[in-house]
């Protein structure tokens, strides 16, 4: 979301003296006339539990799934990334559930989540789809490949799977300053947004109160008990998914920042040696990966996904 945060800034820099300026709701137009300018549409698919999952897609090709992390939205973490992916792919960029306009009557929890993927990809007629997932997105995107059956080529950013120890739970809180994940990443206020930024990005711009609170009330106050929930049951889900077997799983490919302070690279190396897979690293370049070097991952997935099995 860091270029979420530069147009943002700047527009609340021109326009200081219009109390109760919208901006943060501004920006998010922005992004949906740019991506409709592009031959992207929007659409929501009800659940069979309840619920709706909204998403975008657009583009001819092979059909490429993008996961968010937390705290965004399809938009938000993908606008300039899936603009130029879909040149060469079909993508399909969902908001995750109780993310952006999406969310279930289902329990919070990361089956729910994948779930709620495979009803889109059936309704879409995919049977096979390459996928790529950032931060919690890449949780998702490793509970996918327990069916090597339906997915081709997945890359994961930025998100350690199933080796995340308890251990490095409490590291990461001792780096934020925090007592657990969901004071980080469930901000309750413009102060917690702040903070959050801080440790996903390596030189977070200076936030004006106004619109840090703008940030939180656009994408941070709805559904927190249901996200709250999703990073309490991550636990349990680490030893489902560490009993999947590798040797089964499709090919895959890590991309992670040398900088990232959420899931330093030594996770990513970790990970790298747990799959038996490459990763590329990204310099200079912290936990949003996405945000930071957008041109950079297209042409890094575009690179991995052309290559011949």
């Amino acid at each position: 979301m860091k270029n979420l945060l530069k147009s943002v800034i700047l527009c609340g820099s021109l326009l200081t003296s219009l109390s109760g300026c919208e901006i943060v709701k501004w920006k998010g137009q922005y992004d949906t006339h740019s991506l409709k300018k592009q031959g992207f549409s929007e659409h929501s698919l009800l659940l069979k539990e309840g619920g709706t999952l909204n998403y975008w897609q657009g583009g001819q090709g092979e059909p490429l799934l993008l996961l968010h992390g937390f705290g965004g939205s399809a938009s938000a973490t993908w606008l300039a990334t899936m603009q130029e992916l879909s040149k060469h792919y079909y993508v399909i960029a969902p908001d995750l559930l109780w993310f952006g306009k999406s969310h279930s009557l289902g329990r919070s929890n990361l089956t729910t989540q994948t779930e709620a993927i495979w009803q889109l990809l059936d309704h879409l007629k995919v049977q096979r789809v390459n996928v790529a997932g950032i931060s919690y997105g890449g949780f998702v995107t490793y509970s996918l490949m327990a069916r090597p059956e339906r997915i081709n080529k997945a890359i994961i950013i930025a998100s350690p799977g199933p080796i995340f120890s308890d251990e490095h739970l409490a590291q990461l809180c001792q780096r934020a300053n925090v007592k657990n994940p969901e004071e980080l990443f469930v901000p309750q206020d413009k102060s917690g947004i702040k903070k959050l930024y801080d440790q996903v990005f390596i030189k977070s711009p200076y936030i004006p109160d106004f619109i840090a609170e703008q940030i939180y009330d656009g994408y941070f106050k709805d559904w927190q008990p249901e996200r709250e929930s999703l990073l309490n049951t991550l636990t349990a889900d680490r030893e489902r998914l560490g009993k999947i077997s590798t040797e089964t799983l499709p090919k895959t490919l890590l991309i992670w920042g040398d900088k990232d302070q959420i899931f330093p690279l030594e996770n990513g190396i970790a990970l790298s040696h747990y799959l038996q897979a490459p990763i590329v690293v990204f310099p200079e370049t912290a936990h949003g990966v996405t945000n930071e070097k957008p041109e950079l991952t297209a042409k890094t997935i575009e690179s991995f996904l052309s290559q011949v099995n």
